[in-house]
């Protein structure tokens, strides 16, 4: 541990809520109050299973990758006797019934959930049924939506990445942008994942896609998909996670990015800065990242690395840290990608905390927040669009304006889309109508395509009673059999 992270390190009370910080004096009341707050690494020795684990262990990738938690066992043997029976009890019915991702947890994760609890003679179960990390990264059946737990329109594949596959894993949605899916594997696995229908095992409800060529293969035909199309000019290196990827593959693909002239932005992909940034920090890694960068340097090229982090205390010194070794090696940007859930972040505290431990702590950009995706079993993390604007509205003004991240909605058939760009919303069923200004791979010679609306869906279960009347009416509805995305019999 660095002397700086060694400073950030918290001694944690035996009590699980945050203190509350001091309020401004003799200034006006505002709705959210900054205070500046040290990052602080949870002590992983409050866990039974991990109270031996040394410093130089924890801090190793390796270790950090052979005790990730994949099973109820493995996380039973961490925690002890910490949590009920019955949280075990609601995870494996989840897991059994509902679960669209395998279990797959990092240490590093699972420590930043309940980071302040140290339990005495009581068990952690309620903090961590409470805790916002564990919400979305490890989903019990009681968290779900009963009757509303997939809405009608929701697909494996919502956003038709796959469908728009110029060759197998490169999905060109945009005119000028195209998304290259190096693999389908990550280092954890989170409940909402908008690429659910791919990446990672298949559970006892979802039986994965995969990607049938050979990595090399694969590779080897994006890259003379990019050489033969040179309106081109934004690759984004993704899966899965590129962490995954072992490095010399992955600097020898972006190395043949580089060498194609008409590419000027390459972004690489990985939620892992958050969840292991042990990997980032390592020396093999860094070296090999600051090569890259040079050579994109030396030919006006911007690298970047996106992230995924979407509660404040996913932020912590070693995050930090691998942040600042990358930029330091060169990279030009850091910046996180989150998304917007219930239960996690879906207030303007949540958000606005997570945003300045990001920007003023980490040096990691807040970019982006996504609207939740219309996949299954995710209808208790998605929030309504009224929901989205409103949040966007109350972030406005605190932070500097490069560092405001845009809430967006991921419309199918369509793409990004600023919240308050709707073209109309009927907000009794839920129902929000969006335009585009290009043509996708889809679209071929639709006349129509770019005069058309189209429609994305706000969760069922907080309409209003005769919203969702309606939706009930309709449920008996043979929907797979309608185009995805189109409304049926909607009232005018």
């Amino acid at each position: 541990m660095t002397r700086s992270e060694e400073g950030l390190m918290t001694q944690h009370s035996s009590v699980c809520a945050d203190a509350q910080p001091a309020v401004f004096g003799g200034g006006a009341d505002q709705p959210y109050t900054y205070v500046r707050k040290e990052l602080s690494e949870p002590d992983w020795r409050r866990f039974p299973g991990w109270s031996a684990v040394t410093e130089s262990d924890w801090r190793d990738p390796q270790w950090q990758r052979a005790h990730s938690v994949k099973n109820i066992g493995q996380l039973r043997a961490v925690m002890g006797d910490l949590l009920d029976d019955r949280f075990y009890a609601d995870l494996a019915a989840d897991q059994q019934q509902r679960a669209t991702m395998s279990m797959l947890l990092p240490p590093q994760m699972l420590n930043t959930m309940a980071p302040r609890c140290i339990p005495e003679r009581r068990g952690l179960t309620e903090a961590f049924y409470a805790d916002p990390i564990r919400r979305y990264m490890l989903p019990v059946l009681s968290d779900r939506e009963p009757e509303w737990g997939s809405h009608p329109y929701a697909e494996r594949d919502s956003l038709h990445e796959s469908d728009m596959w110029v060759v197998e894993g490169l999905t060109h949605r945009y005119p000028t942008k195209v998304l290259a899916e190096l693999l389908s594997t990550c280092p954890q696995y989170c409940g909402h994942c908008t690429r659910m229908d791919l990446i990672g095992n298949s559970t006892p409800t979802v039986q994965k896609a995969r990607l049938d060529l050979r990595p090399a293969d694969r590779q080897s035909r994006m890259l003379e998909y990019l050489r033969a199309t040179p309106t081109v000019r934004d690759v984004v290196v993704s899966g899965g996670d590129v962490a995954n990827v072992p490095w010399p593959r992955l600097e020898s693909f972006v190395m043949q990015l580089l060498e194609i002239d008409t590419i000027r932005d390459i972004r690489l992909a990985t939620k892992a800065l958050a969840a292991l940034p042990q990997h980032w920090l390592q020396p093999a890694v860094v070296e090999g990242v600051g090569r890259v960068a040079r050579v994109a340097a030396a030919r006006g090229v911007n690298l970047a690395l996106h992230t995924h982090i979407n509660h404040v205390q996913s932020v912590t010194p070693m995050v930090a840290a691998a942040a600042r070794a990358l930029l330091d090696a060169g990279l030009r940007d850091v910046r996180n990608q989150g998304v917007l859930m219930r239960g996690v972040n879906a207030t303007t505290d949540d958000l606005l905390d997570l945003c300045f431990a990001l920007q003023g702590e980490a040096n990691i950009l807040p970019y982006y927040f996504y609207m939740c995706d219309m996949i299954p079993n995710a209808e208790h993390w998605r929030t309504s669009l009224a929901e989205a604007q409103q949040l966007q509205l109350g972030i406005l003004g605190y932070l500097p304006g490069f560092a405001t991240p845009r809430i967006v909605c991921d419309v199918p058939y369509v793409g990004k889309r600023w919240v308050h760009q709707v073209v109309r919303y009927d907000r009794e069923l839920g129902v929000s109508y969006w335009s585009k200004n290009y043509r996708t791979v889809l679209d071929g010679g639709d006349a129509d395509a770019l005069t058309r609306v189209y429609p994305f869906y706000d969760p069922i279960d907080g309409l209003p009673a005769s919203g969702q009347a309606w939706w009930r009416k309709h449920s008996g509805t043979s929907w797979e059999t309608m185009r995805p995305g189109e409304p049926v019999d909607l009232p005018a």
